[in-house]
Order: C-alpha cells, then sequence, then structure tokens
C-alpha cells in the first residue's frame, strides 16, 4: 500500500497474476466505453458510431485472448483488480465529461486511450525483472499496438471523405443551434438594449459611479433574464437546438458580458472620459456582432453591420437624448 493512498498498491507490488487481471479489466472497462461512444453518436454520427463498434469488438478480442492467457497460467479465478486499485495507472475520464465535447473531441479521447494503454504496458515491461513477466507486459504494449493500427484502419474504413464531411457539418450546425444562436442573441440583448438606461443615467447624472451600478444591475439582470428564457423557451428534444442548459448559460453569459462592455469604463471617475471609452467599446461590440452573424450565420457583412449598427445607434440616441432631456 501507499502512504496517504491506502486503497490503492504500486504496480511493481503486483504479482504476475495480478498484472495479467488488470489487463483484462482494462480491456473491458475500454470495451465499455467505445460502446458508449458508439451508442450516444448513432443518431447524428452513424459513421463514427460503427467506427467505435468495430474498436469494441478488438476490445473484446484481446480480453479474450488475454482471458485464455490466464486460465492456461493461473486457472480460471481472476483476482478483481481495476485501474484506480493501482498507483500510476491510465485512468479513464468519465464518458459525460467527454460526450458533450464534440464529436473530434471524442475521437481524441479515443486515440488517448490507446497511446495512453500501450505508454503503460511498455514501462511496466521495463520495470520488471522477470522474464516471463516482462514477456507478458510486452505481449500486452504489442496488442495495443496492434489496436491502435487496427482503429486508424476501422477510421480510414468507415469514415471516408464524404462520410467527415457530412459529420463535420452536423457538428458544426450543432455548434451553431446549441452556442452560436444563443449566444449572438444574447450578446445583441446585452449590447444593444443596455445602451439606453446606461447613457441615459450618464448623461442625466454625469456620475460614473452611478452609471457604473446602473450598467452592472442592468446587465446582470439582462443576463440573467435571457439565460432563463432560453432555457425555459426550448428543451431541444424536437428543435434539435441541444442542452437547453447550454443555450442558457451561452445566452445569459453573453448578454453580460454585452451590457458589461459599455458599463466597465464609468469606474473611471472622469465623466468624458468614461463615456469616450465607452461609446468605442459600443462600436466594437456592434461590430463584433455584424461578424459573428457573417461568420455563421452566412449574413452578408455589410448588411449585418448596417442592421446592428443602425439599431444600436437609435437606441443609443434615444438613451442620450432622455438622459440630457
Amino acid at each position: 500500500m501507499i502512504p496517504g493512498l491506502p486503497n490503492r498498491r504500486r504496480f511493481g507490488d503486483l504479482s504476475e497474476q495480478e498484472v495479467l487481471a488488470l489487463a483484462i479489466s482494462s480491456e473491458e472497462d475500454d470495451a465499455r466505453i467505445y460502446r458508449t461512444y458508439a451508442e450516444r453518436l448513432r443518431a447524428d454520427f452513424p459513421a463514427s458510431a460503427a467506427m467505435f463498434d468495430g474498436m469494441a469488438a478488438e476490445e473484446d478480442t484481446h480480453r479474450q485472448r488475454l482471458i485464455e492467457r490466464h486460465r492456461a497460467r493461473f486457472g480460471d479465478v481472476i483476482p478483481l483488480i481495476r485501474r484506480e486499485h493501482v498507483a500510476g495507472a491510465h485512468a479513464r475520464r468519465p464518458v459525460w465529461l467527454v460526450e458533450n465535447l464534440g464529436i473530434e473531441r471524442i475521437r481524441a479521447e479515443a486515440a488517448a486511450m490507446e497511446r495512453d494503454a500501450e505508454r503503460f504496458y511498455l514501462a511496466a515491461a521495463r520495470r520488471s525483472t522477470d522474464a516471463a513477466t516482462r514477456q507478458l507486459l510486452g505481449d500486452l504494449a504489442a496488442a495495443e499496438a496492434d489496436h491502435q493500427t487496427a482503429a486508424e484502419t476501422l477510421e480510414a474504413e468507415h469514415l471516408d471523405h464524404d462520410a467527415r464531411a457530412a459529420e463535420a457539418d452536423t457538428a458544426r450546425r450543432q455548434f451553431i443551434l446549441t452556442w452560436v444562436q444563443p449566444g449572438l442573441a444574447g450578446l445583441m440583448d446585452g449590447s444593444v438594449s443596455t445602451l439606453a438606461p446606461i447613457f441615459a443615467v450618464a448623461f442625466a447624472t454625469h456620475d460614473t459611479w452611478t452609471t457604473f451600478l446602473v450598467g452592472l444591475a442592468a446587465s446582470v439582470g439582462a443576463g440573467i433574464s435571457m439565460g432563463f428564457t432560453e432555457a425555459a423557451s426550448d428543451d431541444g428534444a424536437l428543435s434539435g437546438r441541444g442542452s437547453p442548459v447550454k443555450r442558457g448559460l451561452a445566452s445569459g453569459i453573453m448578454t453580460t458580458l454585452g451590457g458589461l462592455g459599455h458599463a466597465l469604463p464609468y469606474l473611471i471617475p472622469d465623466f468624458w472620459t468614461a463615456t469616450g471609452i465607452a461609446i468605442a467599446i459600443v462600436f466594437v461590440e456592434l461590430w463584433a456582432i455584424a461578424w459573428i452573424q457573417n461568420r455563421f450565420m452566412e449574413t452578408p457583412f455589410f448588411r449585418a453591420a448596417f442592421q446592428v449598427v443602425l439599431g444600436g445607434a437609435l437606441v443609443f440616441a434615444a438613451g442620450v437624448l432622455i438622459g440630457s432631456g
């Protein structure tokens, strides 16, 4: 046992049977992870799902070979030992931490799983002083290397150019629906709708601290309102727009940031300096909105810029007129 980690053992303290049992449980866990990926991806990314089904089948083959080796050397009773029982073993991230990060991130995680397993077995073989154990661990490392080759073959088989293009288009569309659209709506609301109250208070009071407090309250309040509205308006089940929590976060955070952008300058005590910086930031925000619309929503840039800048200018003018009056 390791001091401070009473539930973990050093790899060097494991017997040959326990090392083999660890390999068996690891292969079983990896197969389950790949099957989970396949199930989660099957509806939107069928080609990648087929690839992960094939990788899970390869893991099952490796596990059967390891079980046969264990039966031949040690009998039918396999000790219960898993990665979390061994210090330094290649840990696997929980599936729910990876599956929401996109198709490319899942593929990268699968590739890392195979590389980690191979490095683990190679390091274990180098540390072994027993010839039989070294040979066994070397065989396991070779099996993982073969699995990487098999994974590349499966990827080439199931993910040709057309399949990759289709999945990339699906992933991009899902990203836009889940993150870009709610975030853009929030940024527009936060940047434009808070102009009137912030500049109205600014020109009515010429008090930068009061203006900042009003801007902070308006930005945070609008962010909370937009976030809850977005999350509650659509659960994503029928529209395919993705998780309501993600959309709510995107909308709420971008709304708050949009308002804070031209509220923060009023932390500067000098009124005209703060106002000049705030106006400059407003123009940056409006052009950023136009760029996002052009980049992700395929809106012609000058049309988007005209719409956003015109709308922002009208709201700004209304705030100034109200505050000055």
